[in-house]
């Protein structure tokens, strides 16, 4: 199964040209071959081919983010746009090969290259943080940015994300925390008016929901209000069986259906499935759903990503179920 880890393990990994040169490592055995025992990340950086097996993509950027910050020489230069989401550890929607994102002071003459993104800008001290060593945007500075420039669906999930680690309690939110969120993350946009991408930024900000537990759940939501539903409720409480209680990701009230999205880790992800067998999840999630239906005469549709792709298709997949938004 594909897996993460932490920037301590990514930079446990990391080995400079120097350092394996002096560890008797051939030249030839680190230039650039498909089969070979090295890969470098970055200009001068490595890590064994073997580390990079089913490593999740993010990961990877981590690898590669702390290779460019081993070999920047001083400057002001930070983390921050996507990759600063990543070394924040917010959850990414369909996340690919993409630049290590930096921020540098305005009239840098170091221009973006290769596989590194420059942005030209001035944070504030407080938008500015520390992680693991590694300095980068705070995590409301990130999210912002990306907010500015990524799409919709990338920019909920890390915002979403970002809420919930602020408000989040359990299955629901703390109402006041996340006003308060809110109110700051307004005040960032009013100041950047102007600015290429603050228009969707001021949306999402008033889109996003602390309760949404993950990127399917929150790109759900997302296609679902694209298609016109408005009533839309997260983490629905509904009573089971013996005083248990379920939770549903999305109720769309004005059509008395329950969305669920439904991704594959908890089946095939052994951490996820602890000691329980997939027949044996599977048949929970059949009488936990038989259950839903059962006492509340409502219609649970299911999905996963290749669903939720676009709007066309979370239609076509809800039509099937004779699910349409109330005109």
């Amino acid at each position: 199964m594909p897996h993460d880890i932490s920037l301590s393990q990514a930079r446990s990994l990391l080995h400079s040209r120097a350092e394996l040169l002096d560890r008797d490592v051939p030249p030839r055995r680190l230039r650039r071959d498909a089969e070979g025992e090295w890969v470098r990340v970055h200009r001068g950086m490595y890590v064994a081919r073997e580390s990079l097996t089913d490593l999740r993509p993010a990961s990877v950027h981590r690898l590669e983010a702390l290779a460019v910050i081993a070999r920047m020489r001083g400057g002001d230069a930070v983390l921050s746009h996507l990759t600063a989401a990543v070394v924040h550890g917010l959850p990414q929607y369909r996340f690919g090969r993409t630049p290590v994102e930096l921020t540098v002071p305005e009239g840098s003459r170091a221009p973006s290259r290769g596989r590194v993104r420059r942005h030209q800008d001035e944070p504030n001290d407080s938008d500015v943080v520390e992680i693991d060593g590694i300095r980068c945007t705070s995590l409301e500075r990130t999210v912002f940015d990306v907010a500015r420039t990524r799409s919709m669906e990338v920019a909920l999930s890390c915002a979403d994300a970002a809420l919930r680690r602020e408000a989040g309690r359990r299955h629901g939110v703390d109402s006041a925390s996340q006003d308060a969120w809110r109110e700051r993350m307004r005040e960032r946009v009013a100041r950047a008016a102007g600015h290429r991408g603050v228009a969707g930024a001021r949306w999402l900000i008033e889109f996003a929901d602390g309760r949404a537990e993950l990127p399917g759940e929150s790109v759900s939501r997302l296609q679902l209000f694209r298609l016109g539903f408005r009533d839309l409720d997260l983490q629905v409480p509904i009573a089971g069986p013996a005083g248990r209680e379920y939770f549903v990701d999305i109720a769309l009230r004005e059509c008395r259906t329950f969305w669920e999205f439904d991704g594959e880790a908890k089946y095939r992800d052994p951490a996820l499935r602890a000691d329980a067998t997939i027949e044996q999840i599977l048949l929970d999630e059949k009488r936990r759903e038989d259950w839903i239906r059962g006492t509340t005469q409502w219609r649970l549709c299911r999905g996963g990503f290749r669903d939720i792709a676009d709007p066309g298709t979370l239609a076509a997949r809800l039509a099937a179920f004779g699910v349409t938004p109330q005109t």
